[in-house]
């Protein structure tokens, strides 16, 4: 069964199903849902993703929702090459790394929260701006330190893992709002790294992005 990946060129978190499905090499169709315009309130969509997110990725075991979910099963379902470590201690570093990015930095910073305190909390750019830069740098620091420590070219090692999979993505959103990147050397040679290497997955390639 083919996969098909329901997503919006800008999500990072969809960007993180993209960059795993081009490490695998697994061909996908995508489908487009604006965020900014509500798409995905649509009841059709909310029927696949009960919470009106993306991504989802539709393939032969149904309709599969949240990014890091996503990416365990393909990590399951297609092996090769393999996405995480093949020893439980550096599975735990990665998947670490991953949930810095996936549970810490991501969900305040996405555009729920960014509408709400624009919208309900009459935050100004520059406020949502400073609010953006706090939380990644709390989060990048971290990852800096254990990239340092653990890395190889990429965030673990010398080949991608799922950590490189939610790096890049967060590293793209920093860059969107401004965010200083120069104390994290390390992490953001391990993004380039992977950017270079899979530059399809990128969000201004997507046939959504104009």
């Amino acid at each position: 069964m083919s996969l098909t990946l329901h997503g919006y060129w800008r999500s990072s978190a969809a960007y993180r199903v993209r960059l795993a499905l081009a490490l695998k090499g697994l061909s996908h169709t995508g489908i487009a849902h604006d965020l900014r315009i509500g798409a995905q309130w649509e009841a059709s969509y909310r029927a696949l993703q009960p919470q009106g997110l993306v991504p989802v990725l539709e393939g032969p075991d149904g309709a599969l929702i949240q990014s890091p979910a996503i990416l365990e099963w393909l990590e399951e379902r297609y092996p090769d090459p393999p996405l995480l470590p093949s020893d439980s201690a550096g599975r735990a570093v990665v998947r670490a790394m991953a949930a810095i990015i996936a549970c810490d930095i991501h969900p305040i910073n996405n555009l729920r929260v960014l509408t709400m305190l624009r919208q309900e909390m009459g935050a100004d750019e520059e406020a949502v701006r400073r609010w953006i830069a706090h939380w990644v740098g709390e989060g990048f620091q971290a990852l800096e330190t254990l990239i340092a420590r653990h890395g190889g070219g990429y965030a673990y090692g010398d080949t991608p893992t799922l950590a490189d999979c939610h790096l890049l993505p967060q590293v793209y959103n920093a860059e969107r709002f401004g965010v200083d990147l120069n104390p994290y050397p390390h992490l953001t040679a391990a993004a380039a790294r992977l950017r270079q290497r899979v530059p399809e997955a990128a969000p201004e390639v997507q046939g959504d992005a104009a």
